[in-house]
């Protein structure tokens, strides 16, 4: 393992995070929030003065960056982006206990949407703003923004690109992986532009309209208000999220080849399943609400168990009913959304649907071989089939990702957590959503929390957005041998 190349790009990002602090910086200039201001100042100042030390001092290193570096600098580049993140919430006393402004940091950046705040509209404007700019800058990866902006460190920013996009492909769309950073970033700000010109003619303000396309765009579900989405009671506003989260949970290598001219949506096996999941499940919850009683017949009824299908399946965590309150098996509904998650390659959480129906041909495929023991049976996704290797890298993190979520669900019911609470704090998390079921339901909050519960939630977070191995290959002692 070299520190010296992993402190050197560390140095590098940092000073490239500190400009981010510039925007909410203007904001709370621009509403007069002088003490947000300051504090916005002085933590960019700090990062960069970080970021110099730490370049500079190890300015004469040349080594290569390979897989190990790579990975450690991705992992520790996200947990100290969330502990400077958190001090603006901290030093303004606006969240006064670290580690809360750590888990709303956290949960911020890696797009989970979990708060620990119980009155949101008491924030002032300028962090409410940051807290969405984080999903925002954590959506598509703020790592990938650093590889297109200065791609200095040649094939080392392959390893760092791996680490960050999600999903079991990590293929670049084009041969120089700065062009394709800047692709990806390209697709998701034209994306997040219509949708902020669609919520202003939908009669929200620019600030409104910026950070609800902040939490849309990154399926992080941050909102403003304390009632998320339903606080405007527009359907309007509603239909349009519905469609931005539908679209940031698709694949974006799909849109990088629409704008070459190749139309792949519907010959696209994940894309089929993930519309297929969406429209299944919504039918679902409708029937099932209306049999029970819950909804009315009526076009808010169906807008409502279509908007809560797509916001847990994107893993936004956007909300227009408190869901808690619905029947038993339309909770368990959205239970079961948790897991799945939004397409590989789209800024949503989950264990990605492409990996889903990997592992249902994969069990299809062993039901076979129990009567057929000789039969071959190829994994197909989009007509192609699969490689061993992908299949038990597959595996292998659906493994890693239920072991997780089985230890963050011991973790809090020995905290003594009741089960529901217990398992659905953790899979929201785990599974980068936010609101999840009993006591951190739609209408709740994360903030009744033990501290250590919230430690562990966040790793958890980050364990999700980062897909499992990055964190856990730091607990292997193999690792940081040479």
């Amino acid at each position: 393992m070299n520190l010296r190349i992993v402190g050197k790009v560390l140095g590098l990002y940092f000073l490239f995070y500190s400009m981010v602090f510039a925007l909410p910086l203007l904001v709370a200039l621009d509403y007069r929030e002088g003490k947000a201001a300051v504090w916005f100042l002085l933590v960019g100042l700090l990062t960069a003065g970080l970021g110099a030390a730490l370049y500079f001092g190890l300015r004469h290193t040349r080594e290569r960056m390979y897989r190990k570096e790579g990975l450690l600098t991705v992992s520790a580049g996200w947990m100290l982006t969330a502990a400077i993140g958190a001090l603006p919430f901290y030093f303004t006393r606006e969240i006064p206990a670290y580690t809360d402004a750590f888990f709303e940091t956290m949960s911020g950046f890696t797009t989970t949407g979990a708060s620990i705040l119980s009155e949101i509209e008491a924030l002032s404007h300028s962090l409410l703003f940051w807290r969405s700019f984080t999903h925002w800058l954590g959506g598509m990866g703020i790592i990938v923004l650093f590889i297109a902006v200065l791609p200095v460190f040649g094939v080392g920013n392959k390893h760092l690109f791996r680490v960050e996009i999600p999903g079991p492909s990590k293929d670049s769309f084009m041969p120089r992986l700065r062009d394709t950073a800047l692709v990806l970033w390209g697709i998701y700000v034209a994306i997040s532009l219509l949708e902020f010109i669609a919520l202003m003619l939908c009669g929200m303000d620019w600030f409104d309209s910026a950070t609800h396309t902040f939490g849309t765009m990154a399926t992080g579900g941050f909102s403003t208000h304390s009632a998320s989405i339903g606080y405007f009671n527009s359907p309007a506003i509603e239909w349009v999220i519905i469609v931005f989260m539908l679209m940031a949970g698709i694949n974006f290598s799909l849109y990088f080849q629409l704008l070459r001219g190749k139309v792949l949506f519907f010959r696209d096996t994940e894309f089929r399943a993930y519309l297929g999941i969406a429209a299944v499940v919504a039918a679902m919850l409708y029937a099932t609400n209306l049999l029970h009683g819950a909804i009315s017949h009526s076009h808010h009824g169906v807008r409502a168990c279509v908007f809560q299908t797509v916001s847990i399946l994107t893993t936004t965590g956007f909300t227009t009913e408190n869901f808690d309150a619905w029947p038993a098996f339309a909770r368990a509904l959205l239970f079961c959304l948790m897991f799945i998650g939004a397409s590989a390659g789209s800024t949503g959480g989950g264990l990605k649907i492409v990996r889903i129906v990997i592992l249902a041909q994969w069990a299809w495929r062993s039901i076979i071989r129990t009567f057929h023991p000789q039969s071959i049976v190829p994994v197909r996704i989009s007509g192609r089939p699969l490689s061993q290797e992908m299949e038990d890298q597959v595996t292998g993190l659906f493994v890693a990702f239920i072991g997780l979520f089985l230890l963050g669900t011991l973790t809090m019911s020995l905290l003594g957590y009741n089960f529901d609470t217990a398992m659905s704090a953790s899979i929201a998390c785990l599974g980068n959503i936010g609101p999840g079921l009993g006591l951190v339901g739609a209408a709740e909050n994360y903030s009744f929390l033990h501290p250590l519960g919230k430690w562990v939630l966040s790793l958890l977070m980050m364990a999700g957005r980062l897909e499992v191995y990055a964190l856990l290959v730091l607990l292997v002692p193999s690792f940081w041998r040479k």
